[in-house]
């Protein structure tokens, strides 16, 4: 037997944990993770692992081919997400960052980050098992189904915790992301699969921070600002790139080249000056250039967490901020999260 791997469905932010007594049949709560969404199917005979982009993942994960194909014990099609973890027994979180540098087109590579830091598939759905389509039937029955076919499966393969408490994934919210965790999802307990719809809510942190503009990439289009880029000072008043800003219509693009070019960083020939952002696996065939701006503009920004020195996620544009001084934009003013322990996760 042979799984189409299917768009995974998704989710649209809202605010907050959702009342489940407004959804009509309830909702049941999850932890967010913060790794890669897979789709696994195990026909039996092969592991194939595809990503929310469509990109095969299979090769990547030697680790968890080996793990499906000896400790799932039927053939299915499992939804869920691959992260790492890293830290000592009582201390572990989540590393984006290690998890990220699986992409790699070295096959020794690949194999040696398997060996050292071997990652784990956390399932949360259930679209396929054995001969059976499962999509058309409710999130509550496959649940029950997912519950059935991975109650005695070991690490590196878990079963996502749910809850129907509203209360208890606020908790969640708060705790979880100690370990590194995302935020909490919620789903219609009476919802079939909905391949690439967004049916699906997620409640993520929301937090903000007065940064300093310190660079601009030019638009793909070669017109108006791309990506704003911005910074914050570290203790030892050093300014460290921090993370980018986008999402500007056409029209406000335009008019930031204008309103940016003051700040604009010069040679003795009047030209602008340029450098180049870090390069990544993901940006490897990307050009990182930008064009440098004195440090002296800020504006605040919207944020969902910090991953090491950098914001996890492109940033939004809340406001500038005339009032504040750039060089008072430090990390200091970041929120702090106290520590959670993955294995307490996992559980």
């Amino acid at each position: 037997m042979t799984y189409e791997i299917p768009a995974p469905m998704l989710a649209k932010s809202v605010p907050a944990v959702p009342d489940p007594a407004r959804t009509p049949g309830g909702l049941s709560f999850e932890p967010k993770w913060d790794g890669f969404r897979a789709l696994i199917s195990w026909d039996g005979e092969t592991v194939e692992i595809g990503s929310r982009g469509a990109k095969p993942l299979t090769r990547y994960f030697p680790e968890l081919v080996d793990a499906v194909s000896r400790l799932v014990p039927e053939p299915c099609l499992l939804d869920g997400e691959i992260v790492v973890a890293d830290g000592e027994a009582g201390a572990q979180r989540l590393q984006w960052e290690i998890l990220s540098q699986r992409i790699h087109p070295a096959a020794s590579r690949v194999t040696m980050l398997s060996e050292t830091h071997p990652a784990m598939f956390v399932a949360f759905d259930l679209l396929a098992r054995g001969d059976r389509d499962l999509q058309a039937v409710p999130f509550h029955e496959r649940r029950a189904e997912l519950e059935d076919l991975l109650r005695d499966v070991p690490h590196p393969v878990h079963l996502t915790r749910t809850t129907t408490d509203a209360a208890l994934a606020t908790r969640w919210l708060e705790e979880f992301e100690g370990a590194g965790l995302d935020g909490v999802v919620a789903k219609p307990l009476d919802q079939p699969y909905a391949p690439g719809k967004r049916t699906m809510f997620k409640i993520k942190h929301a937090r903000s921070a007065d940064v300093v503009a310190v660079g601009y990439r030019v638009h793909k289009s070669g017109q108006g600002v791309g990506s704003l880029l911005v910074g914050l000072y570290d203790d030892e008043g050093l300014l460290r790139q921090v993370g980018g800003v986008s999402a500007w219509s056409d029209k406000r693009r335009r008019e930031l080249v204008d309103e940016l070019a003051p700040l604009v960083e010069r040679d003795e020939d009047g030209e602008a000056v340029t450098g180049e952002s870090d390069r990544s696996r993901f940006t490897a065939s990307k050009d990182t250039t930008f064009v440098r701006l004195r440090p002296e503009r800020v504006l605040e920004v919207r944020y969902d967490q910090l991953e090491g020195s950098r914001f996890r996620h492109t940033v939004q544009f809340e406001r500038w901020r005339p009032d504040r001084d750039a060089r008072s934009c430090s990390f200091d003013q970041l929120d702090t999260v106290a520590a959670y322990d993955l294995g307490d996760v996992l559980d």
